[in-house]
C-alpha cells in the first residue's frame, strides 16, 4: 500500500461506505409488499444500491442509486414471482441454482433456462416473470437500468387472475415456446438477443491480463442505460488506477480481490470476496488486484450505454 489515510478522513469514510459485505447484510422477506398473502410469490432481496423493484427506498443501509440499482434475491424451489413489466431494462445474473424466465406476449410465453454467470437483460416494457423449477434454491442478482424506477406493472398476479394463469406468466392454452434465434414466434428470436451465456459468450484478454466476456455492449445484449462485463482474474494479476467518467459496481461471484481507490499519491484498499459489492463513483480513481492463489470473477456495471474502455494498464510488481 503506497501510503496510508490517516490523514484523509473523508476519503477513508466514503471508501468504507462503498464497501459492500454479503455476510454484514441482511435479506428482507418482506421487501415486496404486494407479495403478501401469496405463499408462492415468496423471495427475499439484499438491497446493496437502491431499492430495485422493491418500494423501500429509504433503506440506510444501500448506497444511494445512480444509472442502475443492484440487489440480491433468493427463492426457495417451486417460487415465482408473478409476470411483470418495467419502463426501464431489467438484468437478472444467476449466482446459483437454476432459473427460468418467461416472456410473454399476446398469452403465449417464451422460456428460457439460466444458469450460473448467466444473463438476461429484460427489455423495458417486455412483460416477464421467473420461477424456481429446480430442487436447490436460486440466488440472482438484480439491476434495474435506472436509479429509482417505476413500480413494476403486473399483468398476470395471482390476486388478478387465476392461480395458475398467474404461475404460467400468462400462457394460456398451453402457449410456452422455447427460446430460439429461429424460432417462427419473433419473441422467441427477439429474447434469444436478450440472453448472455457465460460459456457461450467470448473472454478478450487485456494488455493488463486480466479477461472480459462482455454481457451487455458490443457483441452481447443491446446496452441502452449501463454496460455489464464479466472480469475474469488470475492470480497475481492487477491494474494500476483508472477513471471512468460513471459510475462503476463490481460484484465478486469468485475469489476475491484486492480493491482500492488513489487520491494526491495516497491510496486506500480493502481485500473482499464472494457476493461482495464494491461501488466507485464518477471520476475516482479505482483499481483491482488478485492477491489469492485462485483465479477471480467479478461481474462489473457501468453507468453509461456508450463504449469504450480504459486503458487498463498492469499492476506495478
Amino acid at each position: 500500500m503506497s501510503g496510508l489515510t490517516k490523514n484523509l478522513p473523508f476519503l477513508n469514510r466514503d471508501f468504507c461506505r462503498r464497501v459492500l459485505r454479503f455476510a454484514e447484510k441482511t435479506f428482507d422477506w418482506d421487501a415486496f409488499p404486494s407479495n403478501r398473502g401469496f405463499a408462492d410469490l415468496e423471495r427475499a432481496q439484499m438491497r446493496f444500491i437502491g431499492s430495485g423493484g422493491s418500494p423501500k427506498v429509504n433503506d440506510t443501509e444501500t448506497l444511494k442509486p445512480e444509472h442502475f440499482t443492484l440487489s440480491l434475491l433468493y427463492k426457495h424451489p417451486g417460487k415465482y414471482a408473478a409476470c411483470h413489466a418495467h419502463e426501464i431494462e431489467e438484468a437478472f445474473l444467476v449466482i446459483d441454482g437454476v432459473l427460468t424466465v418467461g416472456w410473454e406476449e399476446d398469452g403465449v410465453v417464451v422460456e428460457a433456462p439460466l444458469g450460473p454467470k448467466d444473463m438476461i437483460l429484460n427489455a423495458r416494457d417486455i412483460p416477464h416473470g421467473f420461477r424456481n423449477a429446480g430442487v436447490t434454491p436460486v440466488t440472482m442478482s438484480v439491476m434495474v437500468g435506472v436509479g429509482k424506477p417505476l413500480p413494476p406493472r403486473y399483468l398476470y398476479h395471482p390476486k388478478d387472475v387465476d392461480a395458475d394463469l398467474a404461475a404460467s406468466f400468462g400462457a394460456r392454452d398451453g402457449q410456452v415456446l422455447k427460446i430460439d434465434p429461429e424460432g417462427q414466434h419473433p419473441l422467441q428470436r427477439m429474447m434469444a438477443h436478450y440472453v448472455v451465456r457465460y460459456d457461450e459468450q467470448p473472454t478478450t484478454w487485456t494488455a493488463a491480463g486480466f479477461g472480459k466476456k462482455i454481457y451487455v455492449g458490443d457483441g452481447a445484449a443491446p446496452p441502452s442505460t449501463a454496460r455489464k462485463e464479466m472480469f475474469l482474474i488470475p492470480p497475481g494479476v492487477g491494474v494500476r488506477p483508472y477513471t471512468r467518467d460513471c459510475e462503476e459496481a463490481w460484484l465478486v461471484l469468485d475469489g476475491h480481490i484486492t480493491v482500492g481507490w488513489e487520491e494526491d499519491g495516497k491510496t486506500i484498499e480493502r481485500q473482499i470476496g464472494p457476493k461482495d459489492v464494491f461501488v466507485s463513483p464518477a471520476g475516482k480513481a479505482r483499481y483491482f488486484r488478485n492477491d489469492d492463489v485462485n483465479a477471480a470473477t467479478v461481474f462489473v456495471a457501468i453507468g453509461s450505454p456508450l463504449a469504450g474502455d480504459p486503458d487498463y494498464q498492469p499492476a506495478a510488481k
